[in-house]
């Protein structure tokens, strides 16, 4: 299908480095817009690179890359992401301040972050009243110290003119979101293939947060019986043969999940084994009833209303969905 429209006005991102920051949160970044700009032979996106002062910062793997200017000179570019990584709290100063409150002003520029540039754009003041998430390392102290912003546990957030990554993979998840919302499906697709990344995740995924820091203490008990679950998923064990295997009571072990996961192990059990029949459902073309034997359940019907009851929408609908969504990118945007 052709048309005579212009062609449009190439995304410009602007990436500032502070010192530490992530090299694969940037690099998976900017990697699918380079892949954008290499499929369709076109120019869809540029990228600059700035500093506070316009001298390189070393990343937090001891690299160095050249910028193209200071942040004062980050005039037209239609995404500013704040680059961060190890020792957050260090990169703040009050010229960077400045600068991201001067930017924000600026109509047409949406601010971002990666990895832990929400911590930047927080203490700005510039994440007030906004969703957004960061690496889960810094999820419980953005929360403690900026009570105002709404953290989650997201992989990425876009909420209207603020985009937050939690950084590492979740940056090119992130970006290829971006690129779908603005050129299709079709084309994200050729460049998750290009990467070979198995799957596209999209801003509902969460980040798996290791459950002894989830907990906030050390729970080796607690955490035991998660391990046990986690390996157990197929054929679940009993809340009998668990706490036998972990060395305490069922009450002991009934109190240890409702304290510190507010949930009872049978529910957490059964959440367990149906996130993961939803990976299956998603990343597989296994059949409901295999999926359903795979994570447990002795009847399709019983997984299907168990599915639904977690999820909202029952199986069957939800790979329907998805097959619906890869026949729209077979046809390709305006097709």
């Amino acid at each position: 299908m052709s048309d005579n429209k212009p062609a449009a006005k190439p995304g410009h991102f602007g990436f500032l480095q502070v010192p530490n920051y992530s090299m694969i949160a940037f690099s998976s970044a900017i990697e699918p817009l380079r892949m954008a700009n290499r499929d369709t032979g076109r120019e869809l996106y540029r990228w600059s690179i700035f500093t506070i002062d316009g001298l390189p910062e070393k990343a937090s793997n001891g690299l160095e890359i050249t910028p193209d200017a200071s942040i004062e000179h980050a005039n037209d570019v239609t995404t500013l992401f704040v680059c961060g990584g190890a020792d957050i709290a260090d990169a703040w100063s009050r010229q960077l301040q400045f600068a991201l409150r001067r930017i924000a002003k600026c109509s047409n520029v949406k601010l971002g972050a990666l990895c832990t540039g929400s911590y930047l754009l927080a203490r700005a003041g510039l994440l007030d009243g906004y969703k957004c998430t960061i690496h889960w390392e810094n999820i419980a102290s953005l929360r403690e110290e900026f009570p105002e912003v709404q953290v989650s546990d997201d992989l990425f957030l876009i909420d209207r003119d603020r985009i937050t990554s939690a950084g590492g993979q979740a940056s090119m998840d992130m970006m290829l979101q971006l690129i779908n919302d603005r050129h299709g499906n079709k084309l994200v697709t050729r460049i998750s293939e290009q990467f070979m990344c198995e799957r596209i995740r999209s801003s509902d995924d969460r980040q798996r947060i290791p459950l002894h820091l989830a907990l906030g203490s050390n729970q080796p008990k607690l955490t035991e019986a998660v391990t046990l679950m986690e390996a157990n998923i197929e054929e679940p064990i009993s809340l009998d043969e668990l706490s036998s295997y972990v060395g305490i009571s069922r009450r002991q072990l009934e109190r240890l999940f409702q304290k510190h996961l507010n949930c009872v192990p049978t529910r957490y059990y059964l959440n367990l084994r149906l996130n993961r029949a939803r990976l299956l459902l998603l990343q597989t073309s296994k059949s409901i009833v295999d999926i359903a034997l795979a994570c447990g359940f002795i009847s399709a019907p019983h997984f299907s209303k168990c599915y639904r009851d977690l999820f909202g929408i029952p199986p069957r609908d939800e790979r329907r969905k998805l097959q619906l969504k890869s026949a729209s990118e077979e046809a390709g945007p305006g097709d």
